[in-house]
């Protein structure tokens, strides 16, 4: 595990050059990222599964930069659409496996996508990137109750975010 370690230093350090002079997005997949690490452990993911899921969770926004340069959007299907291609040369470009690689690429096409959900990697990709949207996006009590009974299906997931809005408080 040491080698993915390193490999999933370098590719926080070219998220954060990637995303330089944006620190809300740097918050942003930090924060997912951590979620994800903790849900991937507590969910008992498998080590591959979780150096995926951690390769996925730094990269998810990728595609907002070229979103909002080719469509004036940051809009999900946008991110979806445009994520994969930068994330693929950044992730070869590290060394990455090229089958992590396609993997990554494949979670990153649907982190917005709350259907067919085709692995335990994106279920909790789709729960970290909503606890951490639910904060910064400041949502009402209803929008929380909303996510937990519509996209939440992890145990861990579920916990993380009854402590975060407990119901009644």
């Amino acid at each position: 595990m040491e080698r993915e370690e390193k490999l999933l230093e370098a590719l926080t350090q070219a998220m954060f050059r990637w995303e330089r002079g944006c620190p809300a997005r740097i918050q942003h997949f930090i924060k997912v990222h951590a979620f994800a690490r903790l849900l991937a452990a507590a969910e008992g993911l498998t080590p591959e599964t979780r150096f995926i899921l951690e390769a996925a969770a730094l990269t998810h926004d990728i595609g907002i930069k070229p979103s909002l340069e080719k469509y004036g959007s940051s809009a999900g299907p946008y991110q979806e659409k445009e994520g994969p291609a930068p994330a693929r040369e950044m992730l070869g470009r590290l060394g990455f496996p090229a089958t992590v690689t396609q993997r990554v690429c494949r979670l990153i096409g649907r982190h917005h996508t709350y259907t067919d959900i085709d692995g335990p990697d994106c279920q909790i990709l789709i729960e970290a990137d909503f606890l951490v949207n639910l904060y910064e996006d400041g949502a009402s009590p209803a929008a929380v109750a909303a996510a937990r009974e519509k996209i939440f299906r992890t145990a861990a997931g579920r916990r993380i975010l009854d402590e975060m809005y407990p119901a009644g408080a």
